[in-house]
């Protein structure tokens, strides 16, 4: 059976069938157990489907209507080093190419949630530095592998905290609280061209080096 580590992909376009509680609590559950430097398990995680996550996306929308700067709590690069903006290029030419005429509605699904039915956002104290977002990073991978093997499709995406006053107003996140990222989930529409797109990895021995084996 392949690994979820293979089979794992970013879902652009989900099916608008809710999560059942009881299943995105065993994804999550079985993700808690990913490693946090001394054990600190830094993570404060808030889920959102139904009436709050409607809330939270009209919340959005009456934001950008307003023309509210997007501000999230993580701030986004202003530059990247060349290798890595080549691969940003190429990810996006990738897409359009695979996708068709369905690459155009790439910017209406990130703008709505890639109209999934629930959203799962991680947060951490404001005190603490990056070694932590480390650790959150570690907890966002475990839960998007839990979910695959369940599954359910899911994808990290900046654009689902670009406004934290809404989520802060909406799920009751504490000013105290960063919020990092959020990782909409829920099941995939296979039939939607632009989830046929698989992103290319670089080889081992591009991203590694080995000495001593």
């Amino acid at each position: 059976m392949p690994s979820p580590l293979t089979t794992r992909h970013s879902t652009r376009a989900f099916l608008p069938t809710p999560v059942p509680q009881a299943l995105l609590r065993a994804v999550l559950e079985e993700a808690l157990r990913a490693p946090s430097w001394a054990n600190t398990q830094p993570w404060d995680i808030f889920a959102a489907a139904g009436p709050v996550l409607k809330a939270i996306h009209a919340g959005f929308l009456d934001n950008a209507a307003k023309g509210i700067a997007i501000k999230p709590d993580l701030a986004r690069p202003l530059a990247w080093p060349a290798a890595l903006t080549k691969r940003r290029q190429e990810l996006t030419a990738g897409i359009a190419l695979a996708a068709g005429d369905a690459n155009k509605q790439f910017g209406e699904l990130n703008t709505n949630f890639f109209h999934a039915p629930a959203v799962i956002y991680l947060c951490m104290d404001k005190t603490l530095t990056p070694w932590s977002i480390f650790d959150l990073g570690a907890v966002s991978q475990s839960i998007m592998l839990a979910a695959e093997e369940r599954g359910l499709g899911t994808i990290a995406a900046i654009n689902l905290v670009r406004h934290p006053d809404v989520l802060r107003r909406e799920l009751g996140i504490p000013d105290s609280l960063s919020i990092i990222i959020g990782i909409a989930i829920g099941y995939e529409d296979t039939q939607h061209a632009i989830n046929k797109f698989r992103s290319a990895r670089r080889p081992l021995d591009a991203a590694a080096v080995l000495k001593g084996f």
